[in-house]
């Protein structure tokens, strides 16, 4: 692919579409943090009213970011630009492609310990009491080296994606990645749901109890939604500006959005019969994948160490998957944003966002125990990004999205991208501006407000 910086890239085909934009959402949102918020707020109502918040809230926010990226055909922030005629609300791009950057820094890093989890399961170090599985993480990410390392190689492997371009890189690794992520999925569920008890966690799972209703399930859920979709990252905006003018925005949503929702289920199939089975209480929280199930996979293949030192290694290869079709699009994000804005190749935009990305990650990750000077206010650096990017830049995004498609951009632009030029019917157009005026601004409005406790 050519690195002329005045051509604009495409998507060579509808599955690379669906494939590219799907490994997007499909991350570790949806393979580590889904399970644990699905364990802490109840199984299986938790999962109906997720599903619920992505079809009425996710979808119609993951349209508007279509419309923005497609009609600007260029960077998030450029595009904001572009639809909003130069006015203030170009802030909200900028913003965005902001939030990319930061998440892609400190998202390396934990993408970095899955490839450390992984050499050590070949290594047969994943071996031993509870007990030990909580020191070697704790151990793992206070190193000083390690983490670096294999942080900056999950960075040079984003890269080397990247500098390829859309069809020859992001396209083709999603079009191997994502196929590969679906096969281990099965694989491990299969496992999984063949121990003894397993049935309990499946019932966990599908098996609503309506007790465990209150407000925080439903803000929970809320805010899964978006986290596990990528909405208001620049990504999907960025991807969109790839897609080509006879693309079905509503449909390429939809289908997206389910399977986000059949990869989020099916991860929870890989992690409950199994913990269940071994008797390991399902609300872990965020050391669920790093020290429990470790400890799981061991306890729960047992009569056969064989089996559960695959099950084991192809779990973390899971991850590493996972997260690298992640960080792809958070790359993207700040490499088209380079490109176009600095006037320069893509390799060196590539290059640029990789460096910079290491660079962030390396503090964040010393600041886990390494280097006390990096921890502020009680908060190491690495939680800061988290913060700052999780609780203030992706609900405020989100939000300014909605206000913006909804009240500022004229009706006939937004209707044009969403018929595609009334060449598709568009019935469901004013159900879905109703949503983005008036109800996805006031639930993104309730989850910002719920997590810094003003709610």
């Amino acid at each position: 692919m050519t690195n002329n910086v005045n051509e604009r890239a495409n998507f060579g085909s509808k599955l690379g579409v669906i494939l590219a934009t799907a490994g997007s959402a499909v991350g570790l949102g949806n393979v580590w943090r889904f399970p644990y918020m699905t364990g802490q707020n109840g199984g299986a109502i938790f999962i109906i009213i997720y599903v619920i918040c992505v079809l009425l809230l996710g979808i119609p926010c993951m349209i508007s970011e279509f419309i923005v990226g497609r009609h600007g055909q260029s960077n998030t922030a450029r595009a904001y630009h572009k639809l909003s005629g130069g006015s203030p609300w170009t802030v909200i791009g900028y913003m965005g492609v902001l939030t990319g950057f930061l998440i892609s820094g400190y998202y390396a890093v934990v993408s970095g310990w899955c490839l450390q989890y992984i050499f050590a399961s070949l290594a047969e170090h994943l071996q031993g009491d509870p007990e030990y599985f909580k020191t070697y993480f704790t151990e793992l990410s206070a190193d000083p080296v390690k983490p670096v390392v294999w942080t900056v190689v999950i960075l040079g492997i984003t890269y080397l994606i990247i500098e390829h371009g859309v069809r020859d890189g992001i396209e083709r690794a999603s079009k191997l990645l994502m196929p590969t992520l679906f096969i281990l999925l099965l694989i491990i569920v299969g496992a999984s749901c063949m121990l003894p008890d397993a049935y309990k966690g499946i019932e966990f799972l599908f098996k609503p109890d309506l007790t465990k209703i209150n407000s925080d399930v439903f803000l929970g859920a809320l805010g899964q939604s978006f986290y596990s979709l990528s909405i208001a990252m620049g990504c999907l905006c960025t991807y969109a500006s790839y897609f080509s003018k006879y693309t079905d925005l509503t449909k390429s949503a939809t289908q997206i959005a389910v399977i986000d929702c059949f990869v989020a289920i099916l991860a929870g199939l890989m992690i409950f019969p199994a913990a269940f089975s071994v008797g390991v209480n399902p609300d872990s929280g965020p050391s669920l994948i790093f020290i429990t199930l470790p400890n799981v996979f061991q306890q729960a293949f047992a009569a056969m160490p064989l089996l559960g030192y695959l099950i084991s290694l192809l779990f973390f290869v899971l991850l590493s998957l996972a997260a690298l079709t992640s960080l792809m699009s958070l790359h993207e994000v700040s490499t088209a944003f380079f490109q176009e804005e600095l006037h320069t190749t893509r390799k060196r935009a590539a290059l640029i966002v990789t460096v910079a990305a290491a660079v962030i990650g390396t503090f964040c990750s010393l600041s886990l125990g390494a280097v006390d000077g990096l921890v502020i206010f009680g908060k190491s650096l690495f939680d800061w990004f988290d913060f700052i990017t999780g609780q203030i830049f992706l609900p405020v995004v989100g939000f300014l999205t909605c206000i913006f498609l909804g009240w500022f951009v004229p009706h006939k632009v937004v209707r044009d991208e969403f018929t595609n030029w009334g060449t598709l019917r568009g019935r469901f157009f004013h159900f879905y501006l109703f949503l983005v005026k008036y109800v996805c601004p006031l639930a993104i409005l309730f989850i910002f407000l719920h997590q810094l406790d003003l709610v």
